[in-house]
């Protein structure tokens, strides 16, 4: 370190690769000193000068404003407020086209001058030494001073590093044709320049400050020299005349032999670098308290009749300054903004003086030939040669030209600083830094594309990710296990738990609910993972239900019940009666037939008993597979089915009347019978007959009546009534069944009596023999007859129920 610093202080400098010579054309405008121009008809003041963001608008239309009055405020990092150039009224706040090569249109407030140029108030400092550091930043800011070179940067962020400073390096080079800004500043603000560099000493306490300036200046660097020899650590260093030796990176190389690293800033090797004019704007603004509202613009160019340099207003026109220098256009005249080499024609000259603004160049034809169409490229490598950056421009002009963006950052484009030295030696007249720029625009706005892209699907990400693991919480909220409580929680549960205990002890009625809890806390007291008892609940929930299935058991049968009560309570008794009229009949026959002790033929008998118990058997089958239909029926139906029983019981009446007359003729035909027997026999079949004839008629009444008297009855009821008789008549086949096997059994003893009879009578007389068979015969045949006949109507009757 030592021994660079006293290589510096020697006046050593060392070469940077590349650099042309164009002519300077320097001397048209340094001749003369820095004139003030009139005020102009309006000021186009954008709000936007620098890097950064825009300030937060503080003016509205209609306003009067004051010289040096704020019209936008910070509101984000690197931005910096403009202030009024001159005092007047705001006419209008809309977009203005820019000062760039596009012009398209930026914010702009336009204010008309009242002539007065009444400046605001000012809060001036003698001795800055006195002020902290905060409170010099701060003014700066405030101040709206941005690098005045050609970036913008904002100049109290260069000044707020927090990184070490070894060299603080001005620029004072001014190497690009035509431009003599900074020459005659430095001839005539010599000690403002130097305060200034002292103000950013303070603030950055850099080990030394380099003023360098190009040899073709010798005023200037008289000028600096004088006013910098009180100050030990300002060194006034001359520097080759070489473009572009005004450029960052090649004047740190010139000055201290350091490198930039690629894609790296001068801070990062302990260098800071600022411009001439950017350091008297600071004096002014520390000093003087003026923000930052003129400064010093080359007009100059073949056109121009009175070229020099002026103290120009930001906002004014550069039409403006173009006539009150003696513009004289000349066909299909351009104007450049800037200098030859980096400048850019602007699209028009009604375009407002913005911070950066260092020259308007009007050439002539002679001066700035038109471009003629461009060549092939003939490799000649004058463009590498020189180049400043020792890159490679004829193949960077390849890959842009062809789109291909990654292979141009391999190739380091952005280290180009776009000072025009390789289309200047071009051959084949490619514009070259036109195709640079257009891929370096085209690549920024990919990469802002890339970054929005990123953070959405950062946010969606994040957000999806949220949305799962809120998702997994509330499914696994009822299976977290509580907090472990400390002991002093577990004590006060405790005698909670006995206190509830002692109240139950003195017969305080416990309710399901307080058991409940008093389980859980139990359970929470122990550590255990706490599980819901519901089985209170649940005991209470079947007494509900059980309650509820015997209220609606009691309800059918109440409804049961009323829809049978208006039924007739004498048809209900007559129905009864006559079952159990029916069911003793049939007993009383079966009981009475066997009591008959004649002998019988066995043969005849056995066939006759066979055909009663077969045709009894089918009777009672025939009676218990009736349908149980209870679909209700209507009243016409239940008339019809009523006239079909009394055309049954009719023809079953006669049935048995022609029987009985068949079995009272059967004894007279046989004279040779027994008188006795023969009349007890008659008379016990007419008995049956008469009996069985009353019974049908009983029954024939009872179905006549019937439909009459149920007609009314709705469907439900009638159903009910068929059901009853139904299970009647099968009480009444199952009587009959039982008789019938009765009197199989009777028969059966019967027979063997009768041939014992027979064999003692035989041994007797021979002649009572046959009386005896031929009564026998004729008892049989009555037992058939009456046998059959009940038999019919047994099928009959469970014919007529279904």
């Amino acid at each position: 370190m030592d021994k660079l610093l006293e290589q510096i202080k020697k006046g050593t400098v060392w070469a940077f690769p590349g650099g042309i010579h164009p002519p300077q054309q320097k001397s048209l405008s340094n001749s003369a000193s820095i004139t003030r121009l009139p005020l102009p008809d309006k000021l186009i003041v954008a709000l936007k000068q620098h890097i950064g963001a825009n300030g937060k608008l503080l003016v509205e239309k209609g306003q009067h404003v004051l010289k040096g009055q704020p019209l936008t405020a910070p509101a984000a990092n690197w931005s910096v407020p403009v202030h009024a150039p001159s005092s007047g009224v705001i006419t209008d706040i809309a977009p203005m086209p820019s000062a760039h090569p596009s012009a398209l249109p930026e914010l702009s407030v336009i204010i008309e001058p009242d002539g007065k140029d009444e400046w605001t108030a000012l809060n001036k400092n003698k001795s800055p030494a006195e002020l902290s550091h905060d409170e010099l930043i701060n003014i700066i800011h405030q101040a709206g001073i941005s690098g005045m070179g050609g970036a913008g940067f904002p100049t109290y962020v260069k000044a707020d590093t927090k990184q070490p400073i070894e060299f603080l390096i001005v620029n004072a080079v001014e190497c690009e044709p035509y431009i003599t800004a900074d020459d005659v500043l430095m001839r005539e603000h010599a000690k403002e320049v130097i305060q200034g560099i002292e103000i950013m000493q303070q603030l950055l306490n850099p080990t030394l400050c380099i003023v360098g300036i190009e040899d073709n200046k010798p005023e200037a660097i008289a000028a600096m020299k004088l006013a910098a020899e009180h100050n030990s650590k300002i060194i006034i260093q001359t520097v080759p005349t070489i473009y572009p030796s005004g450029g960052e990176k090649q004047l740190i190389k010139l000055l201290t032999n350091r490198e930039v690293p690629s894609i790296g800033i001068p801070a990062d090797i302990g260098i800071l670098v600022h411009n001439t004019g950017t350091l008297f704007a600071v004096q002014q603004a520390v000093y003087e308290g003026k923000p930052l509202i003129e400064r010093v613009v080359t007009v100059t160019g073949n056109t121009i009749h009175n070229p020099g340099n002026v103290w120009a207003l930001l906002g004014t026109e550069i039409k403006h300054l173009l006539d009150c220098q003696g513009f004289s256009p000349v066909p299909q005249q351009s104007v450049v903004m800037g200098g030859p080499m980096m400048g850019f024609t602007l699209p028009t000259v009604r375009i407002g003086i913005v911070k950066t603004t260092n020259c308007i160049l009007a050439p002539d034809h002679k001066e700035l030939a038109e471009p003629g169409p461009e060549k092939a490229c003939i490799r000649c490598s004058a463009c590498a040669d020189a180049c400043p950056a020792s890159l490679l421009p004829q193949q960077l002009q390849w890959f842009a030209k062809s789109k291909e963006y990654d292979k141009l950052q391999e190739h380091n484009l952005f280290d180009c600083i776009e000072c025009g030295a390789c289309a200047y030696v071009c051959p084949s007249e490619i514009p070259l830094v036109q195709y640079y720029r257009i891929a370096k625009v085209e690549i920024k706005e990919q990469q802002a594309d890339k970054i929005k892209a990123d953070r959405a699907k950062e946010r969606f990400d994040a957000r999806k990710e949220r949305l799962e693991r809120e998702q997994e919480e509330r499914k696994n909220r009822h299976k977290r296990k509580p907090a472990a409580k400390s002991d002093d929680e577990k004590q006060k549960v405790a005698d909670a738990l006995a206190r509830v205990k002692n109240k139950s002890d003195n017969g305080d009625e416990k309710s399901a609910v307080a058991a409940a809890i008093a389980r859980a806390k139990a359970k929470k007291q122990q550590g255990e993972e706490l599980e819901p008892d519901n089985s209170e609940v649940a005991k209470e929930r079947a007494l509900r239900k059980e309650q509820a299935r015997l209220y609606k058991e009691q309800k059918s049968q109440t409804e049961v019940s009323t829809d049978t009560a208006p039924v007739d309570d004498k048809k209900s008794a007559v129905a009864a009666a006559i079952a159990r009229a029916k069911a003793k009949k049939a007993a009383q026959a079966v009981s009475e037939e066997p009591q008959n002790d004649a002998p019988v033929d066995d043969k005849k008998a056995a066939v006759a008993a066979a055909i009663a118990r077969a045709k009894a058997k089918k009777a009672a089958q025939a009676v218990s597979e009736e349908p149980q239909s209870d679909a209700p029926v209507d009243d016409k139906k239940a008339a019809v089915a009523a006239a079909v029983a009394r055309a049954k019981a009719k023809k079953e009446a006669k049935a048995l009347e022609e029987a009985e007359q068949t079995v009272s003729e059967e004894p007279q035909s046989d004279t040779p019978a027994d008188d006795k027997k023969a009349a007890v026999a008659a008379a016990i079949a007419r008995a049956k007959a008469k009996k069985e004839a009353k019974a049908l008629e009983e029954a024939e009444q009872t179905v006549s009546e019937a439909p009459q008297s149920a007609a009314p009855v709705d469907d439900k009821k009638a159903a009910v009534a068929a059901a009853i008789a139904r299970a009647k008549t099968k009480k009444a086949a199952k009587a009959l069944a039982q008789a019938e096997q009765t009197q199989e059994l009777q028969i059966d003893s019967a027979a063997p009596n009768s041939a014992e009879s027979n064999t003692d009578d035989s041994s007797n007389s021979t002649e009572a023999d046959k009386p005896k068979s031929a009564d026998d015969k004729k008892k049989a045949a009555v037992a058939a007859a009456i046998a059959r006949a009940k038999a019919k109507k047994l099928q009959k009757e469970g014919n007529n129920q279904s």
